[in-house]
Order: structure tokens, then C-alpha cells, then sequence
């Protein structure tokens, strides 16, 4: 492999890091309020108007006990991996067509990643 390869490679492989090697928990809480609304994060709180997102990370989709889940979110089948999150919560209509969340998602990657690393710390 050239130097030129190399060096592109770095820089992809930087800039691919970088936005999630600044993410920021706290920040995310903060950012995570708007979803708070909907959402519970205590272990066995229960469900909201969404599903309980405590332990949400490696979970599969649509498979918190006593949610009732749209059609498309039943038959989604993904496990909610960082990038899967990421996915969900910059669009959740766009990522899963006729799922009935009505949050729209947020814009800014920086606080979607913020977000995201919030949510891993619910363990």
C-alpha cells in the first residue's frame, strides 16, 4: 500500500473516530430530556408512551414486555447497536418507515452521538 493510501486510510479512519470519541454522557442526558417525555430508563419502571430504554444497547427491537410495537417494529429485526441508535435516533421514520414514534429525531450528530453514549450507560 502507497504512503498516499495510507495516509488517506488514517484520516478516514480519524474522522470516523472522532465524532464518537468525543461523545459526552452528560450531554447526552441533557439532550435526552426531550425523550424523557416518553421514555423511562430506570431498571423496572416500567413503560411510557415508548418502551423502558434501561439496558437498551444489544437488546432487540420490539422486545420489551408490555409495549405494544407497530407492525414495522415488530418485524424489524435489528439489535440496537451503537450505529443502529445512532440510525434511530437521527430519524426513526426514515430507519423504520410506519413505526408510530413521532419524534422526528435531532440534526445535530454531536448530539445524537452524546445521546447514544448516554444510553450505554444505562446498564
Amino acid at each position: 500500500m502507497s504512503y498516499g493510501k495510507i495516509a488517506a486510510a488514517s484520516l478516514i479512519a480519524v474522522g470516523m473516530l472522532s465524532s464518537q470519541a468525543f461523545a459526552d454522557a452528560a450531554k447526552g442526558k441533557a439532550v435526552f430530556a426531550r425523550c424523557a417525555v416518553c421514555h423511562n430508563v430506570e431498571k423496572d419502571a416500567g413503560n411510557g408512551v415508548g418502551p423502558n430504554l434501561f439496558g437498551v444497547v444489544g437488546r432487540k427491537s420490539a422486545s420489551v414486555d408490555g409495549f405494544n410495537y407497530s407492525g414495522p417494529m415488530k418485524n424489524a429485526h435489528i439489535t440496537w447497536t451503537e450505529e443502529n441508535l445512532e440510525k434511530w435516533v437521527s430519524g426513526p421514520a426514515k430507519m423504520i418507515p410506519g413505526n408510530k414514534m413521532a419524534f422526528g429525531g435531532i440534526a445535530q450528530k454531536s448530539q445524537v452521538h452524546d445521546v447514544v453514549e448516554y444510553l450505554e450507560t444505562l446498564k
